[in-house]
Parts: C-alpha cells; structure tokens; sequence
C-alpha cells in the first residue's frame, strides 16, 4: 500500500526529511516494491539521525510484520517478524520465565531496527551486543532473492547485516535466543560517586559482580566536582517466595512547547537535585521495567527539546583513551553550558561484535542529548569530535544526525568491505553522508 508524506523525521525530530513515497509491507511473505526510488527500511522510528531516513527515496514502513511465528518455551527460541517490538516480545515471555539477553534503553524499537544497529545495553560486559543472540534471519534482496543467514549459512551475509543500518536487503523474519529468568524482578544497587576516579573503581568492581551496569554523569557540573554521578548495578532475581505488587502507569508528554525546555538554567537545577536524590542503601527489588526502561514510562518524551528536535552525541574511546578522553569530553560540555539531563556512561565488554558495522567494542561509551541550538551545538561537536578522533574513538550510527565522513570511515574502517553487500536498491540519507555514495 502506497502512502504520501511530505515529510518525516526520527525520534530526535532532526533532521526533517521529504520522501518521495512512504509504502507499509505487511507480511514476511511480502515482495519488494517495483519502486524507480530507493528503497530503506523503517520500523518504529526510534533511531535518532538519519540512519533511517532516506531524503528524495522511498521508506519501507516494517510494522505492520508484527507476527509471532514459533516460542520454544523449553529452549528459548523465539522466531518472529522484523516489525514486532522488543516491549510485544518481553509481554509474551516473561509472564513465561524468559528475557532478552541485550536491550536497548527503550521497548518501542522493531527487532529489524534492533538488529540493523546492532544495539547494545547494560549487560554488554556478560552478553555482548544483541547480535550475538541472533540465531538466524532471512534478507530480502531487490532481486527477489531470499537469503536465510546464520553464523554458518551465508556468514559473510549475516556479519554485514548485523549493524548494517539497513542497507543489505529487508529483514523479513528472526530467530532469538533468549535467558531465563525467574520472576520479572531485578536486584538492583544505586551509588553516588564524586568523581571520575571513583566511577572507574565501582565500574571495576562492578563489571566482575554484576550482569547489569551503567552510570549517570552530572554532564553541568565543573572544577572539583566534574564527573560525579550515580553508579547502577544490576541483576535478574532469583526465585523469591514473595514479590511485590506493581503496575506500569505510563503518561504522555502533554504539550508540544515551540522551544526546548532543556536549558543551563533548568539542565543544572535538575542534575543537582537528581544527584542528591535519595537513594537508599544496599540492594534493592525493582521491576525490570523502571530499571531497564525508564524513559517509557513518559510517551513523547522527545518533545521536551522543542520543535527544533535534539542530538545524540554518542561516542565510544577506546580503553587506554577513555580515562583521559571521558574527562576531557565532560570538561568541554561543562565550560559550553549545554548538555542533558541524561548522561550515560557505560564500559563494554570484550567480546568482539559480529557485524561488518556494529558500533559496540571494547571500550567505554558516553552518551548525551543536547538541544538544536544551531551552530552553537555544532561548533560544540567540532571539539568533542576532536577528542574522540585523538583517542581512535567512533561515533555511533543510529543516534547520528551529523558526523563528519572523515570520522564516520576512520570508526569504521570496515565500512567499504561491507559496501559489497549493499543491496543496489537500497540506500539512505546517513549513508550518502558519510560515504558520498548514492
């Protein structure tokens, strides 16, 4: 079914792109449209550049391929379309003692948008990416061309695809592994550190202890108290003979302010009181949701940065930079008086992606939103860049709305070994970026 929209855009609401032709696919039997445009994959639009956006072409709309095929619920397998998303899988397996190894900060993400950015969560030191719990998935070519790819059927295929932003064919259907759980709480333990020295030393004893971990960072504050934050820690709980009663009540972002409510003033108010927040002591019980999720509870949380949308400026330092490139990055932030109320802070595991493009690796990964003040924001990316680009760091595709090509190809140097599986029909607006490729 053919659609028109004049224009689209992604969470970040930046940028705004026109497309030529908007078509839904329904179905994993479904056939690529004769289209004299190219062709991208959309889901539920929650990257935020324009890695899934495709100026002038036409958008592939996944999610109306929202079917179940086959649960294992012995072994764990689950095998489903590309459009479902993460929060329609986590209702049917966790009522039946399963979870997602790798989850993102947010539900409303497709599995073929989770798997085209290879995306990556608080357990990446234990699980890795969620590319590495990918069993199987069948691509799409122009072509007709239907390719069912494994680590050991079509390998090369599936390296690329897995982080290929799309750009190797539409994923039609997936196959997952799974872990069990025994109940859908968590163990959790939230503690306030002073600085950055300190963070590296609960993240050191963290990453031996626990399956889950991240920090915040008060990206506002300056001299002494630079790099302060509260460190999280996590795990599934065991079986417990009682649970506590809890209920999600999710609200909506109520109006759509014409500016960004994100400001010095109030970005620096907010990070002081969330940094003295009480926290209590010890290990806590908390549902899996508030823990891995709690943005979902605020729909359209986006709009808090106004109508003229937001970055994401998410970078990952290798680790013999990161100390040193961290501290830097968050002095920078601090003397320009911009940032975010969420600054997450997060070191990677060992394990080596699988995918051609995958951003994960080892290494620590900040990330922050920043509202569209223009060439104030930008002029303030000229610098962090610099320091990721010193440290042999990269950018990461899926929140990207302007990364120079240069940095993009030196992050990923793989980038034109994978150029040979591109489907010829396929492109978007990110790729042409970055590459000058049409």
């Amino acid at each position: 079914m053919l659609r028109r929209e004049s224009q689209l855009t992604s969470w970040a609401r930046y940028p705004v792109v026109s497309h030529a032709q908007v078509l839904d696919v329904v179905g994993r039997q479904a056939s690529l449209p004769d289209s004299k445009f190219s062709l991208l994959a959309f889901g539920n639009g929650r990257s935020y550049g324009d890695v899934c956006l495709n100026e002038d072409g036409a958008l592939l709309r996944t999610r109306r391929m929202d079917r179940f095929i086959t649960f294992d619920r012995l072994a764990g397998r689950l095998t489903c379309e590309s459009g479902v998303l993460l929060k329609d899988i986590l209702d049917l397996i966790v009522p039946q003692g399963w979870y997602l190894p790798v989850t993102p900060g947010t539900r409303f993400i497709t599995v073929g948008g989770a798997i085209a950015n290879d995306v990556h969560g608080k357990s990446h030191h234990v699980q890795g990416s969620f590319g590495h719990h990918v069993l199987r998935l069948e691509l799409l070519r122009s072509d007709g061309e239907r390719k069912s790819c494994s680590q050991t059927e079509h390998p090369d295929w599936f390296s690329a695809t897995l982080g290929g932003l799309g750009l190797t064919g539409l994923i039609t259907w997936v196959e997952l592994r799974l872990i069990p759980i025994a109940n859908p709480f968590m163990l959790t333990e939230s503690i306030r550190f002073k600085s950055l020295d300190e963070f590296w030393v609960l993240n050191a004893a963290a990453m031996a202890r626990w399956t889950h971990t991240v920090a915040w960072v008060d990206c506002a504050a300056a001299g002494k108290s630079r790099g302060r934050g509260i460190f999280m820690q996590g795990c599934h709980a065991p079986v417990l003979d009682l649970l506590p009663a809890w209920s999600e009540h999710v609200k909506r972002f109520p109006f759509d302010p014409p500016m960004s409510l994100v400001n010095g003033l109030s970005l620096r108010a907010f990070n002081i009181a969330y940094y003295h927040r009480p926290i209590g002591r010890g290990v806590h019980l908390s549902h899996h949701v508030p823990f891995f999720y709690p943005l979902d509870i605020i729909l359209e949380w986006n709009k808090i940065y106004g109508r003229q949308g937001f970055f994401q400026y998410q970078c990952v330092l290798p680790p013999e930079a990161s100390r040193q490139g961290i501290d830097e990055l968050l002095r920078l932030i601090a003397k320009s008086g911009m940032g975010s109320f969420l600054a997450v802070l997060k070191t990677f595991g060992d394990q080596p992606s699988r995918g051609l493009l995958s951003f994960p690796r080892r290494g620590t990964t900040f990330a922050l939103d920043f509202p569209n003040q223009g060439k104030l924001t930008l002029r303030l990316f000229q610098e962090l860049d610099a320091v990721v680009r010193e440290a042999g760091g990269a950018l990461y595709p899926a929140k990207d709305a302007r990364m120079p090509g240069e940095l993009f190809r030196s992050g990923f140097p793989q980038w034109e070994q994978f150029s040979k599986f591109i489907d010829p029909k396929f492109s978007s607006s990110f790729w042409r970026r970055v590459t000058g490729k049409i």
